[in-house]
C-alpha cells in the first residue's frame, strides 16, 4: 500500500464551504494571498499552456464593480432581485480572487481541456484558501456572463470568461454539513 497522506485525505473527506455573505474581516494580505495562489496554479495544465489567470478583487475594485452590476442589470432590464443579487456579490465581499479561463491556440491541447484545467485552478484555490484557515466560496452569478461586464469591469478579452469567483473572508461559523453524494447511484465499476 502506497504512503497515505492521512491529514490530507482528512481535509478533503471534510472540507465545506462557508457562506460568502457571512464573511467579515479580516481577509489574507497579499503575502498570505501568495502561497494560496501558487496552490491554486498547482493544478493540471497538459502542454503548459497556463489556460487560466487570476484577477485579486480588493474593497476598492468590489465596490466598483458592485456599481457596474447594478448599472448593466438595470441597462438589461432585470428585476430587483437580480438588480440586487448582482451587485449583492461584490458590495459585500471584502477580498474575491477571479479565476479567468484564458484558452491558448494549441494544435495538442483542446479548448475544454484547458477549460477543465481554468476549473480545476478554481477548487485549488478553494480548497487552498480553506486549508490555510479563511472562509472560502466559489460563486459566479449572472454578472460573469455578461460580456460587457466582463470586458468594462475586469478588462477580459473576447477570448476568455470567468471559469469562478472564489471569495475569501474571516468565517465566523461553520454551516451543518450538506446531504453529499450516494457512491452507489454515480460511480459504475467497470472490470472488463
Amino acid at each position: 500500500m502506497p504512503d497515505q497522506n492521512t491529514a490530507a485525505l482528512d481535509f478533503l473527506l471534510t472540507r465545506q464551504s462557508r457562506p460568502a455573505k457571512t464573511f467579515t474581516l479580516p481577509v489574507p494580505s497579499r503575502d498570505e494571498l501568495i502561497p494560496i495562489l501558487t496552490a491554486a496554479a498547482r493544478v493540471p495544465d497538459h502542454g503548459k499552456l497556463e489556460p487560466w489567470r487570476f484577477i485579486v478583487l480588493e474593497k476598492p475594485a468590489l465596490r466598483r464593480l458592485a456599481d457596474l452590476a447594478e448599472a448593466r442589470a438595470i441597462e438589461k432590464g432585470l428585476d430587483a432581485e437580480q438588480v440586487a443579487k448582482g451587485r449583492g456579490q461584490f458590495d459585500a465581499s471584502h477580498l474575491a480572487v477571479v479565476v479567468v479561463a484564458s484558452p491558448k491556440p494549441s494544435p495538442k491541447i483542446p479548448e475544454i481541456e484547458q477549460t477543465l484545467s481554468a476549473g480545476a485552478a478554481c477548487l485549488a484555490l478553494l480548497n487552498a484558501a480553506t486549508a490555510a484557515g479563511w472562509g472560502a466560496n466559489w460563486l459566479s452569478g449572472w454578472p460573469s456572463y455578461d460580456r460587457r461586464f466582463l470586458e468594462q469591469g475586469l478588462g477580459l478579452t473576447p477570448e476568455e470568461f470567468v471559469a469562478g469567483i472564489v471569495h475569501i473572508g474571516t468565517a465566523p461559523l461553520t454551516p451543518p454539513d450538506r446531504p453529499r453524494p450516494d457512491l452507489g447511484r454515480i460511480v459504475a465499476w467497470v472490470g472488463a
